[in-house]
């Protein structure tokens, strides 16, 4: 089966420009910036050198749609979004630069002003590195964050509550190791459910970046921080995702958040607002 080709406004475009200047052939990009490849421009479309054919009109599609990414199903498109009955959410991966964020009811999922998903991820992982031994990842989303966690640790145990989400990973060709890579495992349930059940002391680090807290506020609770103090080994460090700590919401729920993991037990809680949260110590 060939890899899936996905698109954006960004893959689009050039793929316009080329034909506008009457070229022939052209580079492109199938996988959302990963990779280039040769694509021959014909009357009908373009076309990619695994077979797929993507319409003019639907090249055009693409290329007006700012906030979608389309995957080539046989010579038709489809936007990369789903519906959750599990949480009744709609899910999109949204396009940048880049890798691509995942839009949970419009809310981006990673940060992209100033920087983009990836660069996003890799602040939140240097946040608390070194990643060492097992490592919990508590919101899969689109697995980057276990993906680079995975690069360094023994094993990396990664929750998902929404299984529409997996379904949007698996569309995105940033996503793929999540589903490829040995060292990672995949738990499917609510993160307070899913940690109640694992025994304590088994995770060097965990990293904890939940949805908003608008969107769920269970995971910014002290009954939640006391359970990740419980499953961390002594000198084990938590990664929590906060926010904008110079925004107004921001800073009182860092302020929240910091107190509520000092009665949780962590003896050391630091801010990091270069990685829009805060890192605390176990002893």
């Amino acid at each position: 089966m060939p890899p899936l080709i996905v698109l954006s406004h960004y893959q689009a475009a050039p793929i316009l420009a080329a034909r506008l200047r009457g070229a022939r052939t052209a580079t492109a990009s199938p996988d959302l910036g990963l990779s280039m490849v040769e694509v021959t421009l014909l009357d009908q479309g373009v076309t990619f050198p695994t077979g797929e054919r993507v319409s003019w009109a639907d090249v055009e599609r693409i290329a007006q749609s700012n906030n979608t990414c389309f995957w080539v199903d046989g010579d038709a498109i489809c936007p990369v979004q789903a519906f959750s009955q599990v949480t009744g959410w709609v899910r999109s991966l949204y396009p940048t630069p880049g890798a691509p964020t995942m839009l949970v009811s419009g809310v981006p999922m990673h940060r992209i002003k100033g920087t983009d998903p990836h660069r996003d991820t890799l602040s939140k992982i240097k946040a608390v590195a070194p990643l060492i031994g097992r490592v919990l990842d508590t919101a899969t989303g689109l697995g980057y964050t276990a993906i680079e966690a995975a690069r360094t640790a023994d094993e990396v145990i990664t929750i998902e509550l929404d299984p529409t989400s997996l379904e949007i990973a698996r569309l995105n060709p940033w996503s793929q190791p999540l589903f490829e890579n040995p060292k990672l495992v995949q738990m499917i349930g609510d993160a307070q459910d899913v940690i109640a059940e694992l025994p304590p002391g088994s995770f060097h680090r965990v990293i904890h970046d939940p949805p908003a807290f608008s969107l769920a506020g269970d995971l910014y609770s002290g009954d939640f921080y006391r359970q990740l103090f419980r499953v961390l080994t002594r000198r084990g460090i938590l990664y929590h995702y906060v926010g904008d700590p110079q925004s107004k919401s921001g800073r009182s729920v860092t302020a929240g958040v910091i107190r509520r993991l000092q009665e949780a037990g962590f003896v050391r809680v630091v801010r990091r607002p270069q990685a829009f949260g805060v890192v605390a110590y176990k002893s």
